[in-house]
């Protein structure tokens, strides 16, 4: 399964590397969708059709199995506005679920022609090079990231106050706007945080595995079990995630 996954992320992501002319359609004021979205899905689509023909799809553009627990999420292009603007930050994510636990990740990068992979168990990898979360111990000295949803021209205040709470505490704050590449550059050491609200199953599926697998935490941000398929996501490298949750927890129930 992990090399159908490899396979099918390597195969949308040469769409997207090769890039060519594309028309921008607006599913909201913010949230944009491509020809290219459109393509790399249906060749995932009809690649799983294929060769796992007993296992449904859930995915950004078309939907689908929703309430499956068997399933493969993919979202086939993380981060279109970054792809309209050529903002080198975007990838394939791809997801294998199995009785409701991730089993299966694969996230290609087609900027740098790498894919990151895990299986459940059996550790994460940068193609055949493992890969760990990194050990920076304290939040002063951590480098953490977070992501805006569509609402946030409608509520800029509502996410700004977590910023705002890392910017003082955090040694830096990045926003790249994909979360499946945050989520690799976490697991791979180049992040040692991560926080994000209103997120889809396809956003996140991929990335939470592969950050567990390289020996990070993934939870949701009041410390409970991340939910799938309504994720608000604290993902850390385990160190410093209790006291990013001390950050959070306080906003959260201030209802801010």
């Amino acid at each position: 399964m992990i090399e159908l996954a490899e396979s099918a992320a390597r195969a949308a992501g040469k769409i997207l590397r090769e890039r060519g002319n594309f028309v921008v359609q607006h599913k909201g004021a913010v949230d944009l969708v491509t020809e290219i979205d459109l393509a790399c899905e249906n060749l995932i689509r009809a690649f799983f059709a294929k060769e796992t023909p007993g296992i449904p799809v859930l995915a950004e553009e078309g939907g689908g199995a929703e309430n499956a627990t068997t399933r493969w999420i993919v979202d086939p292009l993380d981060g279109t506005t970054n792809f309209v603007h050529d903002f080198p930050s975007y990838c394939v994510s791809i997801a294998l679920q199995d009785q409701g636990n991730l089993q299966v990740a694969a996230i290609y990068d087609p900027i740098q022609d790498r894919c990151f992979l895990a299986e459940s168990g059996k550790g994460a990898r940068v193609d055949d090079r493992p890969i760990q979360v990194s050990n920076t111990q304290t939040l002063d000295q951590a480098l953490v990231a977070s992501g805006f949803a569509y609402d946030r021209r409608e509520r800029p205040d509502f996410y700004l106050e977590y910023v705002k709470a890392f910017l003082v505490r955090a040694q830096g704050f990045r926003r790249a706007g994909a979360a499946a590449m945050d989520m690799a550059l976490l697991a791979s050491g180049s992040l040692d945080g991560y926080w994000e609200f209103n997120l889809s199953p396809w956003d996140v599926a991929a990335g939470a595995l592969i950050v567990v697998e390289a020996g990070g935490r993934v939870t949701d941000m009041d410390l409970s079990s991340l939910k799938i398929d309504s994720p608000r996501v604290l993902a850390t490298n385990a160190r410093i995630h209790d006291e990013m949750a001390s950050v959070i927890l306080p906003l959260l129930g201030s209802g801010s």
